[in-house]
């Protein structure tokens, strides 16, 4: 690693700790010439991953987006935080695991609902209601019908 100050390349690791859930390594090092120390980090680059939209277009997977439809159909709702981006990691690692550089919108709807049902019925049925386009209100009852069947077969275990 080349030294920002001296532009030397020995450097020293004095401290390394994991990031980003896992995905990252921050290394605190010193430069063995000069003594300056600096920060890098480490990830494992991936590779892109495109997202098929229902009208046939591509864009690039964007964790972001995802996030904040989640945050968005969460609002309000006692979904903390946390529990969100595990939602957006799990969806990633399932989408990659495939080993397909390109997955259907659908398919990353499909993935976030299935989260979301676990966690909060309301959220879930809020993600639902601009994922799937409700057309009128029979859709909308006959989807919340289905939440609230899911819903007893659990208290009833």
């Amino acid at each position: 690693m080349q030294c920002p100050h001296c532009h030397k390349k020995s450097s020293k690791v004095i401290d390394s700790r994991p990031t980003e859930n896992g995905r990252v390594i921050r290394r605190r090092r010193e430069c063995e010439s000069c003594g300056y120390r600096y920060t890098t980090f480490e990830k494992i680059e991936e590779t892109p991953l495109l997202v098929i939209k229902s009208n046939g277009n591509r864009e690039e997977f964007n964790r972001e987006k995802i996030l904040r439809g989640i945050i968005r159909s969460a609002e309000k709702r006692p979904v903390p935080m946390s529990e969100m981006t595990n939602i957006v990691d799990h969806v990633e690692n399932k989408i990659r695991s495939t080993g397909d550089n390109e997955v259907s919108s659908q398919i990353i709807g499909s993935y976030v609902m299935n989260e979301l049902a676990d966690i909060d019925e309301i959220s879930y049925i809020r993600f639902a209601s601009v994922y799937r386009q409700f057309k009128d209100m029979t859709v909308f009852y006959n989807e919340l019908k289905g939440v609230m069947e899911k819903d007893k077969k659990k208290r009833d275990k």
